[in-house]
């Protein structure tokens, strides 16, 4: 019998101790780079977002716990440090636009940077000690999203509510200082907090929006509890009623994934940012259908029928039910529905923030053709390492065109480049921010890394009018 102690041997405190050794020095150049550029995407669409009604309901339920001094991204306001965890959260991932970790399936970003930019500020660290903390909160909400082997959708959780809290609460007990026997415990706490389901998907209800803020939260709290003395399960993960137990019974899992590669493969590197501002399983589709657009001169008007291949797990994501993906009801709806995006596409020949606007959602020729979609399982698509897709259209002339995207674009095998991704900030924080504004932020995020406050990088980066 072994009598090696179990916080050393779970996973839970191997990451501990992983984390608490990290130094910043130690995260290769090219990982903090992209890790810069990862951020200046989120904060740019923190900002997009304030436009949108769902963030001035979140900032209203917030303000009734009382102000705070903690900088709000893209707004006016200061809240408590949690607060503006939270409201960080539904901004930067209220417009589903943000990246996600494709093994993982997790919106990555979203919960472990505003967890980073809370604990730093309280703490009094450095940018170049935030930064570090956030590419932890990548790592680990990364590697338990895929240690689930993308079976979380397919019970109901949403991973980045679950997986983002772990990586939330490691990125902001590193920042205040936990050791290794600390950041275990927190893990093991944010455990019990680590949920997020899937129902908004029925009635287009706004809960996704909420999700990584509140792991953001959970991450906090579950760091100070460790800080003050409480502790958590060491066996958060593998255990008898750990996470993958619980969550994903009888299902295949890998818990080993959660430390598999820690120090020596970056999963930072992986993370895709999104071209489109829809779900990331609908990607594939809307580039097949503007690709078989421009090659075949397709028009609406001579489609007669499409069909389109995709994995029954992201189907039950953007196919069903079938009445509110077929006739979306708000702009929600569209996001996650597989025959908007690839009939908006094909009669606009593009997707943008526009083709959810009111007027596209009303379009009787974006939705008679989306009508004429048919969905199929596909049986040769690379789920979860990838969200392949096939489109195949019918037309009028007899003929039938058809494009499969095996690897969507944003993929690690197909990334944006970081000029894209500079490009994507200045058209998304374009929309509410002036020139000034934009230059401000992005320069203050983009030095990320010295020894600057990172109090004054949170201030740079709310709205200062």
């Amino acid at each position: 019998m072994s009598l090696e102690s179990p916080t050393r041997t779970a996973a839970a405190g191997r990451v501990a101790e992983f984390a608490a050794a990290l130094d910043p020095a130690d995260v290769p150049d090219e990982v903090l780079e992209r890790a810069r550029h990862l951020v200046l995407d989120a904060v740019g669409l923190a900002f997009a977002s304030t436009a949108y009604p769902f963030a001035g309901v979140a900032r209203d339920a917030l303000t009734t716990f009382g102000a705070g001094a903690h900088p709000v991204l893209g707004m006016p306001d200061r809240l408590a440090p949690r607060d503006a965890a939270v409201l960080n959260g539904v901004l930067v991932h209220g417009m589903d636009f943000d990246d996600t970790h494709i093994p993982a399936v997790t919106h990555v970003s979203a919960a472990a940077l505003p967890a980073a930019i809370s604990a730093a500020t309280v703490a009094g660290a450095s940018t170049r000690e935030l930064l570090a903390a956030y590419v932890l909160g990548v790592e680990v909400s990364a590697r338990v999203g895929i240690g689930g082997a993308g079976g979380f959708h397919d019970v109901g959780f949403h991973p980045t509510a679950v997986a983002g809290a772990f990586g939330a609460a490691v990125a902001a007990g590193k920042l205040t200082g936990l050791d290794a026997t600390g950041l275990a415990s927190a893990q093991g706490v944010v455990g019990s907090m680590a949920a997020g389901l899937l129902e908004f998907l029925e009635d287009g209800s706004w809960t996704k929006r909420l999700h990584p803020g509140w792991a953001a939260m959970s991450g906090l709290t579950a760091a100070a509890f460790a800080r003050a003395g409480w502790t958590g399960p060491a066996a958060v993960y593998e255990g008898r009623f750990g996470l993958y137990a619980t969550h994903l019974s009888g299902r295949e899992t890998h818990p080993e994934a959660v430390t598999e590669g820690l120090g020596e493969r970056w999963e930072l590197m992986r993370t895709a940012v999104k071209p489109y501002p829809i779900c990331h399983f609908n990607h594939a589709f809307a580039d097949a259908a503007l690709l078989l657009r421009a090659e075949h001169d397709v028009r609406a008007e001579d489609v007669r029928a499409i069909r389109c291949a995709i994995h029954p797990v992201p189907g039950k994501v953007v196919c069903q039910p079938p009445e509110n993906k077929w006739a979306p009801r708000d702009e929600y709806d569209a996001k996650f529905s597989l025959p908007y995006a690839v009939a908006a596409a094909l009669v606009r020949g593009r997707f943008t923030l526009a083709e959810l606007e009111d007027e596209a959602l009303a379009d009787r020729e974006i939705l008679a053709l989306a009508r004429r979609v048919e969905v199929v399982d596909d049986h040769e698509g690379l789920f979860p390492a990838a969200y392949s897709g096939r489109v195949e259209i019918e037309l009028a002339d007899g003929r039938a065109v058809a494009h499969r995207e095996q690897v969507n674009r944003g993929h690690e095998e197909r990334p944006l480049t970081n000029a894209e991704i500079v490009a994507k900030y200045t058209e998304t924080i374009g929309r509410v921010a002036d020139a000034a504004t934009a230059e401000r932020v992005r320069d203050a995020v983009l030095s990320l890394g010295d020894d600057r406050p990172a109090a004054e990088f949170a201030e740079a980066c709310r709205d200062q009018r």
